[in-house]
């Protein structure tokens, strides 16, 4: 059986989570644990041209840095590294071997630039590190594909070529086949690697099995202190070393591990925390990058079912090269779902014939303003609507749902008390009877906005194809960057503070347009205002 290696990664993965700012004291720190911990490798962080040198960072733009932070520390037994994610140091910023404070150097390149990053090692190994070559999104490589870079890896002789599963997407049988193809193929003379993700919570497990691993060739496995990286984390590498005490009767000192965790990491776990989440288990089910999940689960309109649906729509290399308006694409052609709503459009305008619309947002002045829109309830008994939220204040006669979000939240009150539900055609029911009326989404969006399904613009619009003559707004407060904007706490959404002008400026521009076709009525305060004597004179 071939040696078995373990590397920390701590100060150069874990400084995706601070911005690789661990401060000197606690880079010098969790360094001098780990070496003292007897792990077999230890990365010290990355090389970046891009950056300048700070003690502070262990992130540096060249291998002097690294000698300046870390030079005059004892290395005692361990290999010591750095990484270079290809393109973004060249290498007259990396010295030979001889005068760098550098054992050796990971190079990260994705699949599209393997020939010209395999010539890059090729330079590295000139000057006389040893050279690993990290193959990023390793499950996105075809076996033809894998074969071509082993055949490149066997001209370089690099000293290990590594599996990176960069979203956590791999289990067992993946690692199974990917190691497979490379051990029958690879030199003998070069180690194989894995780096995980815990996106599975498989990042742990799959080291492991890539122990366990049956070759002649070196192995080695890569951990973090607690587990600490970007999204769902690493391989925790106090785990990884106790199993391969307990299996392999390594001697790596845990307590010393541990004791950086509880001194030196800990204390960035709070701000920034890492670990498996349902938010990178939803990327990693669909094989994706996860910002196409973040851009779609930041819409906020989507139920987490409408989100699965989207995604499994990605194509190709589509999916882990992210491509915003490929997403928004895909978004946009989801919702527009197209039904008959012809006979649902003909039965509402019957029943809205002739009455005075009151529509009921879920701005915090439904609260403060209660008594003036109870008044103006009983004075004029209008047909109320509520838009992707239920009042607690008041008791509507319809509920508008264009989201899908927020129609998840709402459904078991809505099953429960009967509502009349207009709902739009990108919102599935929960049962077959849970809407009374269904719009299309198409007719009610506006595609050149930013944000296409603005659900008080989306109610105008369709009450104008009603035939509706005049409505009157409460709770459309808009938005705050700094306030409370819902009446619900469980309502606010971060990225409306962040787009609180946007909006604001948006609904004035569609208010005023539409006022040729409804006239509009604001009854409580609102930001939107396009008419201060109209809204003073509906409260009366």
């Amino acid at each position: 059986m071939g040696e078995l290696k373990l590397l920390d990664c701590t100060l150069r993965d874990g400084g995706y989570v601070n911005d690789w700012k661990f401060g000197h004291n606690n880079i010098v720190s969790v360094f001098e644990r780990l070496v003292e911990a007897d792990i077999d490798i230890v990365e010290i962080g990355f090389l970046d041209e891009r950056r300048t040198y700070d003690k502070d960072r262990s992130i540096m733009p060249d291998t002097d840095a690294v000698r300046k932070i870390y030079g005059n520390l004892d290395r005692k037994n361990s290999m010591i590294v750095g990484m270079i994610d290809y393109g973004t140091c060249g290498l007259e910023h990396v010295q030979d071997c001889e005068d760098s404070w550098l054992d050796g150097i990971r190079v990260i390149f994705k699949k599209h630039l393997r020939r010209e990053a395999m010539q890059f090692c090729q330079g590295l190994k000139d000057k006389g590190y040893k050279v690993f070559a990290q193959l990023v999104s390793v499950t996105s490589y075809s076996d033809e594909e894998m074969l071509d870079l082993i055949s490149l890896a066997n001209k370089v002789k690099p000293y290990a070529v590594s599996m990176v599963d960069t979203y956590g997407l791999m289990h067992q049988d993946n690692l199974s086949h990917y190691f497979e193809l490379l051990n029958a193929n690879l030199d003998a003379q070069i180690g194989l690697g894995y780096h995980g993700h815990n996106n599975f919570q498989m990042g742990y497990a799959n080291c492991i099995a890539m122990l366990a691993k049956k070759t002649d060739r070196m192995i080695l496995v890569d951990g973090t202190l607690y587990g600490m990286g970007k999204s769902a984390g690493n391989a925790p590498v106090e785990l990884i070393a106790m199993h391969m005490n307990h299996t392999y009767g390594k001697k790596y000192d845990i307590s010393q591990m541990l004791e950086a965790i509880d001194a030196n990491i800990s204390q960035f776990y709070t701000g920034a925390t890492w670990g498996y989440n349902m938010f990178y288990y939803i990327a990693a089910s669909n094989d994706c990058h996860p910002s196409y999940v973040k851009y779609l689960m930041d819409k906020r309109t989507l139920s987490i079912k409408s989100v699965n649906e989207i995604l499994k729509e990605l194509q190709g290399e589509k999916k882990l090269l992210y491509d915003q308006d490929y997403i928004e694409k895909l978004y946009v052609e989801y919702q527009n779902q197209e039904i008959n709503d012809q006979d649902d459009i003909r039965r509402l305008k019957s029943q809205l014939a002739g009455k005075e619309i009151l529509l009921v947002g879920p701005g915090i002045s439904v609260k403060q303003e209660k008594d003036k829109i109870q008044k103006y309830i009983r004075e004029s008994e209008p047909v109320v609507i509520s838009v992707n939220y239920i009042p607690n204040e008041i008791e509507p006669d319809y509920i508008f749902v264009s989201n899908a979000k927020r129609y998840v939240q709402m459904a078991t009150s809505l099953s429960r008390k009967h509502y009349k539900v207009i709902a739009t055609s990108n919102v599935a029911a929960i049962s077959p009877k849970a809407f009374q009326f269904r719009l299309n989404f198409s007719r009610l969006m506006d595609p050149d906005a930013k944000v296409c399904d603005h659900s008080l613009r989306m109610i105008l619009k369709a009450l104008i194809v009603l035939d509706s003559q005049k409505v009157t707004l409460a709770g459309f407060d808009g938005y705050s960057n700094c306030d409370e904007n819902y009446a619900e706490k469980d309502m606010e959404y971060d990225f409306v503070r962040d787009m609180a002008d946007y909006f604001n400026e948006y609904a004035r521009i569609f208010l005023t347009e539409f006022q040729k076709d409804i006239e509009i009525y604001p009854l409580t305060e609102s930001k939107y205002i396009i008419d201060k004597k109209n809204q003073c004179e509906r409260g009366k």
